[in-house]
Order: structure tokens, then C-alpha cells, then sequence
């Protein structure tokens, strides 16, 4: 029997990967099967299995896949790539797919999820603690709280990308709608939509809240 190269081998895994990144995105974790990321991969079960074991550790694989790819375009975006549009273009043709499984992934309610955005929260953390090229200072006194809700915005998007599709009459999760979504948020984060005295009259009527179990008349 003819031996398979080495690097057969990883491009066979390399789809097989793509193929369950897209049918989690599809079908979820429950309805996802090992024969089914076969058969769109085109490969057999046993090359899966071979791969990766079983389907949460596909799970897993794909995992550790869509967090790198997600830490790897920020960190470029930051360095240098935010103003070149060859750039962008390949970002955005990367990271769609990805998109499309963290939409699933966040809301089937498993571990994997759960671990996927404390990572994310704990990278925006150190990104905006570093002074990453590009980036202001930001004007918080608790960077975790500020970090954690960043991250909600942006998956919330992911999360509610049918919705958010609907409101803007493109699909989010396409180019066109990416281009939409993303310009729509640098023009957020540019603007402040709050006088400096109503921000800081708020942060004094929050501050001023009663703290869980007091007593409150």
C-alpha cells in the first residue's frame, strides 16, 4: 500500500478541521457526528479518528484553532494590519468561518465555551494592559471588568447574528455584512456619545448603589 506523505497527512487534517468547524457551526455539538465531519471532508471516519480521537476531541481541536486564529489576527490588526486592505481581506476570508462556529459554540452552554471566552476576556486584558500599537490607555479602574465586557459586545455580535442580519438586511456573518458591523463599531468606539459631567455624574450614582444585602429605604 502507497504511503502517505507528511505533509498529505496534515493537509487531510487541515480539512478535516475546516469541515467540523463548519458542521458544528451547522448542527451544534449534539448534532454533529464523527462520520458526518467524514463525509464533508471527504475522508474516511477512521482518518478522523485517527486525527483526532473522538468528536470532543474534534471539539477540542477546533477549540484551540478558532482562539488562536482570533488572537493571531488581533495581534497583526494591531501591529500593522488595520490600514492595509490586503490584510483585511484575508483576515475577514479567515475569520468568518470562525465567526460562525463561536456563534454556535457560545450558546450550546458547554465547558469548551465557557473556557473560550475566559481566554478571550484574559487576551483582550493583556492586550489592553500592554499598550498594543494603536491602542489608547483605557480610562478604567478595573481593566478585567472592562476587558470581560468588551469580549460580551463583540460575541454578543456573533450571538446575535440573526437578528443583528435581519435589522441591517445583510447576512453579518458575509463580507458585506462584516464591512457593515465593523465600520459600524469603529465609528462606537471613536465617538463618546456622553458629556464628561453626565459620565461622571453616572459613576457617582453607581458608585452609590447599596452593595448586595443592604438595607436599603
Amino acid at each position: 500500500m502507497e504511503q502517505k506523505s507528511v505533509n498529505e497527512d496534515l493537509t487531510a487534517k487541515a480539512r478535516i478541521r475546516d469541515a467540523a468547524l463548519a458542521e458544528f457551526a451547522r448542527h451544534g455539538v449534539k448534532g454533529t457526528t464523527v462520520r458526518g465531519v467524514a463525509e464533508a471532508a471527504g475522508v474516511s471516519a477512521g482518518l478522523v479518528q485517527h486525527h483526532f480521537g473522538t468528536k470532543e476531541g474534534l471539539r477540542e481541536a477546533c477549540d484551540s484553532y478558532a482562539l488562536e486564529t482570533v488572537r493571531r489576527v488581533k495581534r497583526e490588526a494591531f501591529e500593522s494590519g488595520m490600514g492595509d486592505p490586503g490584510f483585511m481581506a484575508t483576515a475577514v476570508a479567515a475569520g468568518l468561518p470562525i465567526q460562525r462556529y463561536l456563534a454556535r459554540a457560545l450558546v450550546d452552554g458547554s465547558p469548551a465555551a465557557a473556557r473560550l471566552f475566559d481566554d478571550a476576556v484574559a487576551f483582550s486584558e493583556q492586550l489592553l494592559g500592554g499598550g498594543a500599537p494603536g491602542m489608547a490607555e483605557p480610562s478604567t479602574e478595573d481593566l478585567h471588568a472592562y476587558a470581560a465586557v468588551m469580549t460580551a459586545m463583540n460575541f454578543g455580535q456573533m450571538v446575535l447574528h440573526e437578528h443583528l442580519s435581519r435589522a441591517l438586511g445583510v447576512d453579518t456573518l458575509s463580507t458585506d455584512g462584516y464591512r457593515k458591523v465593523a465600520l459600524a463599531m469603529l465609528d462606537i468606539n471613536d465617538d463618546r456619545l456622553m458629556s464628561p459631567e453626565l459620565v461622571a455624574h453616572a459613576r457617582a450614582a453607581l458608585r452609590g448603589l447599596p452593595h448586595a444585602g443592604a438595607d436599603v429605604r
